[in-house]
């Protein structure tokens, strides 16, 4: 099979080559898929740029979300599954292949049924993202007739965590850079988007929120956000945090939150309780069914562009996720 790979961690246009790999074989409780369309993700350029650590394993085919069809099955898994289209989770996490390839072996489980009308595309957006923003908005609680505020809006988990909160009947304040992303965190339906960049960024989600405050934030930013996390946070909030890259090790203001009675959650979409995957599984399928979810996607690049579409990524500019074209009659 004709598939991306790098042997060591580093700039994309130095490490990133195609290469022709044996086709893999699906093991015991396995599915073998061939790949339409895979995803690249900032978790994805990071693991292939180093900031994840050395490999694990000689080579590595990146990327761990994607979208495609089963065309066999291994031991203990129902042969009816081959032929089902299907969105993939976890591909490359702890393990060599990822879905940058024209075929991917990996458990079952990790391969979920498409929804009929659902594209490949659509299904290549889902899972960190979407699985990311469910794990944030629902970790604790229902969220029908909380205030959310999602910082990043126009980000690939903004945007799912936008449509989620939406359809479960939250208010939805987004906050984002500029104008163009502010279109789409409305278009994600969001009531209110602020630009973190204004000076009465605050004053502005507040009276948005209402006298309540902000019951629960879905944080990109965890450290460079805590000014304004204090400011708006309701007592008895929930922070739910993915991200700290600007401010990677925060000092806390610990008795401020404590006597808020602050929840604080971190959140690894790969690594998630069994449980809350599960839900976050089912709630998705039901959610793409209904039509109330969608994908966003940014821009698509054929397998031999793979480069240029890590450095797009890396560009930080772009609104959606970016794709990776591996066959187009799977």
């Amino acid at each position: 099979m004709k598939a991306a790979i790098y042997k060591s961690t580093g700039p994309a246009a130095e490490v990133l080559t195609l290469c022709d790999l044996a086709d893999p074989t699906p093991g015991v409780g396995e599915v073998l898929v061939r790949i339409a369309v895979s995803a690249v993700h900032p978790s994805d350029v990071k693991s292939r740029g180093g900031a994840r650590g050395p490999l694990a394993f000689p080579y590595i085919v990146p990327q761990s979300d994607g979208a495609g069809r089963i065309v066999s099955v291994g031991a203990d898994v129902d042969p009816a599954r081959v032929g089902r289209r299907v969105w993939l989770w976890n591909a490359a996490w702890k393990r060599a292949h990822g879905t940058a390839g024209e075929l991917v072996a990996l458990p079952s489980e990790q391969a979920v049924d498409l929804p009929t009308g659902v594209d490949f595309e659509t299904g290549a957006t889902l899972a960190i993202p979407a699985i990311t923003a469910h794990r944030c908005l629902f970790s604790d609680g229902p969220i029908e007739g909380q205030v959310v505020l999602v910082t990043g809006g126009a980000g690939t988990v903004g945007s799912m965590a936008i449509q989620m909160a939406k359809r479960c009947g939250a208010k939805v304040i987004a906050t984002v850079s500029n104008s163009e992303k502010a279109l789409h965190a409305k278009e994600m339906g969001a009531d209110h988007v602020v630009n973190y960049r204004d000076a009465d960024v605050v004053d502005q989600i507040k009276q948005a929120a209402g006298s309540g405050g902000v019951d629960r934030i879905v944080e990109v930013e965890f450290g460079g956000n805590l000014d304004i996390t204090q400011a708006v946070i309701a007592e008895g909030g929930t922070v739910a945090s993915y991200g700290s890259m600007a401010v990677p090790e925060p000092v806390l203001p610990f008795y401020t939150f404590m006597f808020m009675n602050l929840n604080l959650r971190t959140v690894l979409a790969y690594s998630i309780p069994n449980a809350a995957r599960a839900k976050a599984v089912a709630d998705i399928a039901e959610w793409l069914a209904d039509g109330t979810l969608k994908g966003v996607v940014a821009k698509t690049f054929n397998l031999d562009d793979i480069v240029a579409a890590h450095q797009s990524v890396e560009a930080g500019t772009r609104i959606g996720v970016t794709l990776v074209r591996i066959a187009s009659d799977v």
